[in-house]
């Protein structure tokens, strides 16, 4: 039996998706469902879940069930944040190339200042989130606990996470933009155009294993709430650069 639909969710929350890479045991799945339930969250996404559906997935949603049947399935990480605004890695581990790094409570705060969809995204048990799965997003979000015990059960991640997007979901939180932001999609058709430009002025040899993409992704997630316009005007230029000089 399907419970109902949950109560209405806060503009903020309505545009905040769980996403839930590779996750290996389905009652992790359905203990996220039921903590995203209680903190008023509904968009679940799983990518290349290992063992889904399974029965251990509904028995651990308890009255989350329809947080389940409603939740997207995904190949890949790119198509299940792709027309997001902003994407925040949870890891315990510091990563090398570091994107802007947040405390939960901090990165909720960013997220419900977007004025598009967000997502938090959550890497497999065992190993966490890859190096890859990591350059897609623009945040970096630990939980603090304690330095001698970090990690925690995917779903009590998830848990602590959705409580503080459930207590920063002020109306009055928000601000206003004038233009659309930049998705996903836009930031890496962005990234992809740079390093095309850097290759083809040879300012950049691919073989030479320089950190230059990398460099310029810290540069870029550095730069909070890139609007899509803007993201087309420096596409433009580089177009404009790119065409052969006249003689």
């Amino acid at each position: 039996m399907v419970t109902p639909s949950p109560p209405h969710l806060s503009p903020h929350l309505s545009r905040v998706r769980i996403v839930l890479c590779r996750p290996s045991h389905p009652g992790n799945i359905g203990a996220a469902a039921r903590a995203m339930k209680t903190m008023g969250l509904a968009d679940l996404r799983l990518v290349d879940p290992e063992h889904y559906p399974a029965p251990e997935d509904r028995w651990m949603a308890t009255n989350a069930i329809d947080v389940l049947s409603n939740s997207r399935t995904h190949e890949n990480l790119k198509d299940a944040i792709s027309d997001c605004v902003a994407a925040f890695a949870l890891s315990a581990r510091p990563r090398e190339w570091s994107t802007p790094v947040l405390d939960a409570r901090a990165a909720a705060a960013r997220a419900v200042e977007q004025e598009g969809d967000v997502a938090f995204v959550f890497g497999n048990e065992q190993a966490g989130l890859t190096n890859e799965e990591m350059l897609a997003c623009q945040y970096l979000v630990h939980i603090p606990a304690n330095p001698g015990f970090t990690s925690l059960n995917l779903a009590q991640a998830v848990q602590v996470v959705s409580y503080e997007l459930f207590m920063t979901s002020k109306p009055e939180t928000g601000k206003f933009r004038t233009g659309k932001p930049a998705t996903v999609q836009d930031l890496e058709g962005l990234y992809g155009h740079l390093e095309k430009a850097a290759i083809d002025s040879e300012f950049f040899d691919p073989a030479s294993n320089s950190k230059l993409p990398t460099r310029l992704r810290r540069l870029f997630s550095r730069v909070p709430d890139l609007e899509r316009e803007e993201v087309n005007i420096l596409r433009g230029l580089l177009n404009a650069l790119q065409k052969p000089k006249s003689k």
